[in-house]
């Protein structure tokens, strides 16, 4: 096991918020002394079983503490689903029935082991010890806490305010899932953003029922392929964990350029020092293509078999990248080290591509010009250009590029 010290930048690698750093690193001291794996514990809703990318960031974070020695408790919200988290929605939802709860539970665990070390996992259903609470037991857990705490939940508060609705049933969702950091005496635990209210009233259960304090860390939302909206299915910008290796790899290279860090942190296993380097390279101009094709190989590899990831390759190059490319094609000469697009205008000119660099930039600006199929901006001419790219100048002039 490596040290607390050690252990500490990659647990804390691409994550949004944690409260607290000071207590993890004593849990971790603590851990490492004793030989102990710290319990980190993730709640799943049984109402959506289609795992993509978006929805494996927490999981790839509890696969990276796996990994350094700690074990994981599955919490499968049977006994919660059946009230149905309200976060986010103006509305409750419809309660599941305990068949859709199963049927989607047994989904959910086909999935998660695609990402997760199976040795290292226990799978709980939180019916085990919610079912068998007294009336006397909820009025007890109840009590723990207050309406108008229970009203500083975001959608709580926007339903109050709009006249909305709100069932009492709805305020024991938060306390009941709070519960089961209790029933665990969980170290850790692990969600996105939007469910702080959640993962925060674990802490404060477990310190009302004179336990040491979770920890309490949220993973940021992963953009979609759009680069915008949140991953989601119904918006169609989403690479799922269970698609065909060719699939996976062609999404991943279509993610827009400005997402490439963020993907390397939250969808994959790379080490910090690693992510480092690759803004670095970021950085120093290096065609940001380049490095997602490195990423779009990582991801696949993550959830198929090297032969997959071959076959994968070789059919985005067939089928994408060399696509519409003459066999042969003029050269452009490299002359400089680190030349960039706008160092090539006079080459262009010379061959006879363009008239003028301000014609050149007239093409750029009416995405007339594609470096690798990919559009020119005129934020992109300080890119630097690789041995073998492909420059396209309007419908029909192409050039490759060599040292």
């Amino acid at each position: 096991m490596l040290t607390p010290k050690e252990q500490m930048p990659i647990i804390c690698k691409g994550v949004h918020t944690l409260v607290n750093e000071e207590e993890l690193l004593e849990k971790l001291k603590k851990s490492y002394e004793n030989s102990k794996p710290l319990t980190i514990k993730l709640g799943l809703d049984p109402s959506a079983p289609d795992i993509h990318l978006g929805h494996a960031v927490v999981l790839r974070k509890i696969k990276q503490m796996q990994d350094l020695g700690h074990k994981a408790v599955i919490i499968i919200g049977d006994f919660t689903g059946k009230i149905g988290d309200p976060t986010g929605k103006s509305k409750g939802r419809v309660a599941l029935t305990d068949e859709q709860v199963k049927e989607n539970a047994k989904t959910y665990c086909e999935q998660i082991f695609k990402i997760l070390d199976i040795a290292k996992t226990e799978v709980r259903f939180n019916s085990e010890w919610l079912s068998k609470l007294t009336f006397e037991d909820v009025i007890k857990l109840a009590a723990t806490t207050t309406v108008a705490r229970m009203l500083e939940r975001d959608d709580f508060q926007r339903r109050y305010e709009n006249q909305t609705p709100i069932g009492v049933h709805e305020f024991f969702y938060p306390l009941m899932q709070a519960y089961d950091s209790v029933e665990l005496k969980a170290d850790l635990e692990l969600g996105g953003t939007d469910q702080t209210f959640n993962i925060l009233m674990g802490r404060a259960l477990q310190k009302s029922f004179g336990q040491e304090q979770q920890i309490a860390m949220f993973m940021p939302i992963l953009e979609g392929l759009d680069g915008i909206e949140k991953m989601s299915k119904s918006l169609g910008n989403y690479i799922g964990v269970s698609e065909p290796s060719a699939v996976m790899f062609k999404k991943v290279m279509e993610i827009p350029d400005g997402l490439i860090t963020k993907y390397f942190e939250l969808a994959t296993d790379e080490h910090p020092d690693q992510i480092e380097k690759i803004k670095k390279e970021l950085d120093r101009g290096t065609n940001p293509r380049d490095i997602k094709y490195r990423l779009a190989k990582i991801v696949t590899a993550l959830y198929h078999t090297s032969e997959d990831v071959e076959k994968a390759v070789e059919y985005y190059e067939a089928a994408f990248r060399k696509k519409d490319i003459p066999d042969d094609i003029p050269e452009l000469l490299i002359e400089k080290q680190d030349a960039a697009i706008g160092d090539s205008v006079l080459q262009l000119i010379e061959m006879g591509f363009i008239k003028s660099k301000s014609e050149f930039i007239r093409l750029v600006n009416q995405g007339g010009v594609q470096l690798n199929r990919e559009k020119v901006t005129l934020e992109d001419l300080n890119r630097i250009i690789a041995h073998n790219d492909v420059i396209k100048i309007g419908k029909k002039h192409f050039a490759k590029f060599k040292k």
